[in-house]
């Protein structure tokens, strides 16, 4: 009985529980703030995009699979993509990212690159018949001076 007064009676006990409570309540505040609450706005964030779904949003998969959707069902919470012709249904979790939609500009770009390449072609195929141009001249020239000379 003496030990239990003796564990009683020692010094700054009182004081060691007011740390372990005040550092509990830390962690549990830092816990909270610091994972929890990230989390949460992450989960309704996700969320809020599968609700913006519609058809032709380009899809990236949580398997890494690139497509396109073609049909939301809400009801079942399942949207069907198109990967290159091939159909998938999948549930609407499965959605990882929407990739922003392609810009007219670039397809423009897309289009006036391959005009440029085009020009390059036709240019390349004038300077080709520029070339054999001057050895046709000089093979017309021989011949006439071959008929000349009969």
């Amino acid at each position: 009985m003496n030990v239990l007064f003796l564990a009683n009676n020692a010094g700054g006990a009182g004081g060691n529980t007011i740390f372990i409570v005040g550092m509990l309540i830390i962690l549990l505040l830092f816990s909270y703030f610091g994972i929890s609450r990230p989390q949460k706005k992450q989960q309704e964030k996700h969320k809020q995009m599968v609700a913006n779904l519609k058809k032709g949003d380009r899809v990236v998969l949580i398997d890494g699979l690139h497509g396109k959707i073609d049909r939301v069902d809400d009801k079942n919470k399942t949207i069907v993509i198109d990967a290159d012709g091939i159909y998938l249904t999948f549930a609407s979790g499965a959605i990882r990212q929407v990739l922003p939609a392609e810009d007219a500009a670039p397809a423009t770009e897309a289009k006036s690159t391959e005009a440029a390449k085009a020009d390059d072609k036709t240019a390349d195929k004038a300077d080709k018949a520029e070339e054999t141009k001057p050895a046709e001249d000089k093979a017309d020239a021989a011949d006439d001076t071959k008929d000349a000379d009969k």
